[in-house]
């Protein structure tokens, strides 16, 4: 679903997956992905036009720390849910993703939903890195002044029943 005014949505990938999966996987002919990049782009036009903050951030580990993480998810029971035979074959086409990401990354990234890239070998790092780029973004859009944070109605209650 699309965020409502006032909202916030996470996608994680979303409507990329034929510029990247469907791609390196030969899923769908290469003109249909290739015009993927256009409704992409088009889309997300539509979406910002529309009044909703497109933030995007792409976060970027090395083939080493991913090898590092798959064997800790197959050792660590508690992690083993994290890991599919999917992520183990994909991982064979590591260079073509890499083609992919740049590609997508090139040719969707635009001046009012620019790319963020997250270098995300260091989860800590990553993380707030994200937050930082995230509230910075929010803080760019909105006018926190403007913006009315507890209805009063809200306040009222609240004061009342949650003392």
């Amino acid at each position: 679903l699309l965020p409502k005014r006032g909202e916030v949505s996470i996608f994680d990938r979303s409507w990329y997956g034929r510029v990247l999966v469907e791609r390196v996987d030969n899923l769908t002919p290469h003109k249909r992905w290739q015009r993927a990049y256009k409704e992409i782009s088009q889309f997300e036009k539509l979406l910002i036009n529309d009044g909703v903050i497109v933030i995007k951030l792409f976060l970027s580990i090395s083939k080493d720390e991913q090898l590092k993480r798959f064997k800790e998810r197959i050792e660590n029971p508690k992690k083993r849910w994290k890991i599919t035979s999917e992520d183990i074959l994909n991982r064979q086409n590591w260079d073509s993703y890499q083609q992919a990401f740049e590609d997508m990354l090139d040719k969707t990234d635009g001046k009012k939903n620019p790319w963020h890239i997250v270098a995300a070998n260091n989860k800590r790092y990553a993380r707030i890195n994200a937050m930082k780029h995230f509230a910075k973004r929010l803080n760019a859009h909105i006018d926190t002044e403007q913006v009315e944070l507890l209805k009063p109605e809200v306040e009222k209650l609240a004061t009342k029943y949650l003392p």
